[in-house]
C-alpha cells in the first residue's frame, strides 16, 4: 500500500521559513517524480514545485521561484520542501503528490498557516 506522509508545516511569522518533509512507502520512490502543490481555502489546488526523479531537475511556480526550494532523498524515500522568506499568501495545506506516467498518489497534507 502506497503512503505520503507529510509533516513540518505549521504556524509561522511573516518572512520566517519552514521545511515540509514527505516520506514516501510501498512504491519504488527512485522512480517517481514528486511534486508538491497546495490549498488555499475557497481556491483550487496549485502546483508548487516538482522535481525529476533522480533529482537532476527542478521547476517551481513563478510566485515561488527564489523563495522555495524542492529536494529529495531518494535513500530515504523522502522529499522536502524548503520555504523561505513566507508571506500570508502562502498559508494553505501543502500536499505531496508522486506521479509516474498515469500511476499518482496524494498524501493527506499538512497545514502552513503564515500570520503574525
Amino acid at each position: 500500500q502506497v503512503q505520503l506522509v507529510e509533516s513540518g508545516g505549521g504556524l509561522v511569522q511573516p518572512g520566517g521559513s519552514l521545511r515540509l518533509s514527505c516520506a514516501a512507502s510501498g512504491l519504488l520512490f527512485r522512480r517517481y517524480a514528486m511534486r508538491w502543490y497546495r490549498q488555499a481555502p475557497g481556491k483550487e489546488r496549485e502546483l508548487v514545485a516538482t522535481i525529476t526523479s533522480a533529482g537532476g531537475a527542478t521547476m517551481y511556480a513563478d510566485s515561488m521561484r527564489g523563495r522555495f526550494t524542492i529536494s529529495r532523498d531518494n535513500a530515504k524515500n523522502t522529499v522536502y520542501l524548503q520555504m523561505n522568506s513566507l508571506k500570508p499568501e502562502d498559508t494553505a495545506v501543502y500536499y505531496c503528490n508522486a506521479r509516474l506516467g498515469s500511476s499518482a498518489h496524494w498524501g493527506r497534507g499538512t497545514q502552513v498557516t503564515v500570520s503574525s
